[in-house]
């Protein structure tokens, strides 16, 4: 049985029934998911949420559904201890939320299992998104599952191998000839006049839910406890916010002790409308175009901007913007220090990191954990300079003329 009870307007409270809209029609501010927490309270424990199946649906009384499920097998991805990424960056107590394990290789699963099962409730039988690549792929991949259509849109600068990574799903791929803001703006129009399941807008309410799985599973894997410090990139900047709700829910459950977790979003200085708010101490989160390498956080007009930019200073925390340079070397770093090979987004991340360690904004100590939202081999050409093999002949007098004189670490002789 679902505990929700109503969709409610973010802005200005008013209420509206569990249907698939997205938008208050009064002041036209985003709608969000309501439960009816005393009941919840009643019926969830540490130890019923435990019990369950080892993946994201393990929460699913905290979440918007009623029927079976669509599920490919997201969540409950690792919580990795950083030790040697945190020796780099001066911070003993550095954790990595390696979401690039899930089935189609980003965050994006947990968020689209939602709103393909909320869409096959609805009754729909085609589902659609807008997407800067990693969601198309996701939702293309649920709904061969759920054995929907789908049609996919994304901007023509989307990367190939995100293509490749959607294509094989047998969508119906779009490609629009524009940024990702004329992809959603287009996907907008359609969803008037289609009656088809946008996952992303007309379902938005509830695909917004499955970014709380993120918060669940953290403070779960800390052994029922929240994190001194998040580190999390931001595109629309909606899951941003959905890991600060779903610790507060935790919180409002009993689960886990009052949140006092400092929240900071990362974004590249080419497509930073969030931190430019931030750091401009303003309320308005301006619209830019965006133009960086990191192209799955390329939204240059965050549909959630202002309420991520609350999130990051309700909680003391705060963002910063890195360049394309920075971010590739944050791929490199985390690579070569955690064995973890994330996209351009995740650069992005522990470049800012870095940055936030250098000045002290996370003191040594915290206990702070950075989310890694898609796999590296989805923006594989963005660090294609790392390639630079030794090439010799296939004889051992070879290998030693060639290496030993070419490598530096080379041990010489056994």
């Amino acid at each position: 049985m679902s505990y929700v009870r109503v969709l409610c307007c973010r802005r200005c409270g008013r209420e509206y029934p569990i249907k698939p809209i997205s938008l208050c029609d009064f002041c036209f501010s985003p709608l969000e998911v309501i439960y009816d927490y005393k009941s919840l309270a009643e019926a969830v424990s540490r130890e019923t949420l435990s019990s369950g199946p080892v993946s994201m649906w393990r929460y699913r009384d905290l979440l918007p559904v009623d029927g079976e499920v669509v599920d490919i097998g997201a969540g409950f991805t690792p919580l990795v201890r950083a030790d040697r990424l945190g020796r780099e960056l001066g911070l003993e107590r550095l954790y990595i939320k390696n979401d690039c394990l899930n089935p189609t290789f980003s965050f994006k699963d947990r968020v689209v299992s939602v709103a393909i099962t909320k869409a096959r409730e609805f009754g729909f039988n085609t589902t659609a998104c807008a997407s800067t690549g990693n969601l198309a792929a996701s939702v293309a991949a649920h709904a061969a599952k759920a054995n929907m259509k789908s049609y996919v849109f994304v901007p023509s600068d989307v990367e190939r191998d995100k293509l490749v990574g959607t294509a094989i799903y047998n969508p119906i791929l779009v490609v629009v000839d524009g940024t990702y803001d004329d992809v959603n703006q287009l996907c907008a129009r359609l969803a008037e006049r289609y009656n088809w399941g946008f996952v992303n807008i007309n379902l938005r309410p509830y695909y917004a839910e499955g970014s709380k799985t993120l918060a669940y599973e953290v403070a779960e894997q800390l052994e029922w406890h929240a994190p001194d410090c998040v580190v999390a990139p931001a595109g629309s900047g909606l899951m941003f916010t959905r890991i600060w709700k779903g610790l507060n829910e935790l919180s409002i459950l009993g689960l886990i002790k009052p949140v006092n977790t400092h929240m900071y979003l990362t974004q590249a200085a080419g497509c930073s409308p969030i931190v430019n708010a931030f750091e401009a101490r303003s309320l308005h989160v301006h619209p830019v175009r965006p133009n960086t390498i990191a192209k799955s956080i390329a939204i240059g007009n965050p549909a959630d901007g202002y309420y991520a930019l609350m999130v990051a200073r309700q909680s003391g925390g705060g963002a910063c913007a890195v360049t394309d340079e920075e971010a590739t070397e944050g791929v490199k770093l985390l690579a070569q220090t955690e064995g973890i090979f994330a996209e351009t987004a995740g650069g992005v991340v522990i470049a800012g990191l870095k940055k936030l360690a250098a000045s002290q904004a996370i003191e040594n100590g915290k206990l702070t954990v950075a989310f890694i939202t898609g796999a590296g081999p989805k923006t594989q050409e963005t660090v294609a300079d790392i390639v630079r093999p030794f090439t010799i002949q296939p004889t051992l007098e070879s290998f030693e003329e060639v290496v030993g004189k070419g490598n530096q670490s080379f041990c010489g002789s056994p």
